[in-house]
């Protein structure tokens, strides 16, 4: 894409002139990362829903993580080629909306589809599909957020992304509880046994993926580009084999901050993913003494996990915001390994917890860690990678995400049965471990000292 910018000359803005780039109000930023409400609630709606639906459609618990693949390997191979192509990116649009737009779409229609899934292979298919629609969207909008603000607002920029994604997932792992205090029936199933409020939320997650991302293009459009930037753009080979060569030389320049934060990432995600896939699962099992996916405990858990999950990701909203100051002043290391090992020890707590009530003391723990996951890796990454090419070390980041993930999926089948003796809560227990592991992991990080100005250079 290579057509002018409308309405707006290459001096239009302070940026395109090459001067610093505008300062935004607090409402500004907020406005610029709504569109990440909309992502987020769609995966805060796989997170907490693909394996009840899984198991609704017949699968079994050893299978649940080959089954959530797709995230994984969709994020390995979509989002960096989709980062390196929105840096060389010049449309009428702009650099990073066309994705934005596109992306939404496509994850709302595969929304729409996924409760009526009338198969597994169905629903497993279908998420490739969805995962790769969110991908399309999320790392341009991550470059947009580095694009967009003076390197001074990374860290509100970042962890206003972090607060969105709080919010969303507390509505879309509440949507079913609050659907069922509305007054719908929690044991109201389709013909292939998947709750009506399941299905409700997922058409939400639908109105909400495209509304949202479409308010931030209309609220805060991107900077038009200068007309050096342009010429660039416009002399870079174009094709596919010139993307991964864009790709591959950006591995191979990569910062030394980037290439300490994959050891961080491998435990993190590890352990995350171990957490999500199995704890309905695990509550079913130590909260309601069942393993059946068609009984009523089960469907209580899925509830439960909603409650528990909204009331995590609510934490998250707030601590969001209330870190800003802590991750300026301590530095972003501390704080993040901070939080990781409050949701270690949370999550360890879990499975010997018998009473409804005490399950949202060890989520505070768990809401501090996603707070910190979805803010203070990108508060590190951003100052240390070039501008220009923050959409492609944007999308390989992404890969530090994936690639954990797809390790666990491959290798916990191998090893649930014989290591962790069959037992859901023990696989909680093991995110828990990593999740310290990661905390130590993130203090060898090279980064800005505590209350440095930030940098792109």
């Amino acid at each position: 894409m290579s057509v002018s910018a409308p309405n707006a000359s290459a001096a239009a803005s302070p940026a395109a002139a090459g001067l610093p780039k505008p300062h935004l109000s607090f409402w500004q930023v907020l406005n610029m990362n709504v569109g990440f409400f909309g992502i987020q609630f769609s995966f805060g709606l796989q997170q907490s829903n693909m394996s009840p639906i899984y198991q609704y459609l017949g699968a079994d618990e050893a299978s649940l993580p080959l089954l959530w693949l797709a995230g994984p390997v969709t994020g390995l191979v979509v989002q960096p080629i989709i980062g390196a192509m929105s840096d060389r990116t010049d449309s009428r649009w702009g650099r990073r909306t066309p994705y934005f737009l596109i992306g939404a779409l496509l994850c709302s229609l595969g929304l729409l589809l996924m409760p009526f899934s009338p198969a597994l292979w169905f629903a497993a298919s279908l998420l490739w599909i969805l995962d790769a629609a969110n991908n399309v969207t999320m790392e341009p909008y991550r470059a947009y957020v580095s694009d967009r603000l003076p390197p001074q607002q990374h860290s509100i920029g970042f962890l206003s992304q972090s607060a969105f994604t709080g919010l969303a997932q507390t509505l879309a792992y509440l949507a079913p509880s609050l659907l069922v205090w509305l007054g719908m029936n929690k044991d109201a199933v389709n013909g292939n046994n998947i709750p009506h409020i399941t299905i409700a939320a997922f058409l939400i997650g639908a109105v909400f993926s495209i509304s949202t991302v479409w308010w931030s293009v209309r609220t805060t459009p991107e900077l038009p580009l200068s007309a050096d930037e342009r010429a660039r753009i416009r002399a870079l080979p174009r094709g596919v084999a010139a993307t991964l060569g864009e790709i591959w030389q950006a591995l191979r320049e990569m910062p030394a901050t980037m290439r300490r934060l994959w050891w961080m990432k491998l435990f993190q995600w590890y352990g995350m993913l171990c957490y999500w896939i199995y704890i309905v699962p695990a509550l079913a099992s130590s909260m309601f003494g069942t393993r059946d996916a068609a009984s009523v405990g089960f469907r209580d858990a899925g509830l439960l996990n909603g409650q528990i999950g909204g009331f995590y990701n609510a934490v998250a909203c707030v601590a969001a915001f209330a870190m800003v100051p802590f991750t300026r002043r301590l530095g972003a290391q501390r704080v993040h390994a901070f939080c990781l090992v409050a949701a270690g020890i949370g999550m360890w707590a879990i499975p010997a917890i018998r009473d409804k009530a005490l399950l949202f003391v060890p989520m505070l723990g768990v809401g501090l860690a996603w707070a910190s996951i979805m803010g203070n890796p990108y508060v590190l990454l951003a100052g240390s990678i070039p501008p220009e090419r923050a959409g492609v070390y944007m999308g390989i980041f992404n890969m530090f995400i994936v690639l954990p993930m797809i390790l666990q999926m491959l290798t916990l089948p191998l090893y649930y049965q014989s290591l962790l003796g069959g037992q859901p809560e023990n696989v909680i227990r093991l995110a828990g471990t990593l999740l310290i592991a990661a905390a130590v992991a993130v203090l060898f990080v090279p980064g800005r000292a505590a209350g440095a100005t930030h940098s792109n250079t």
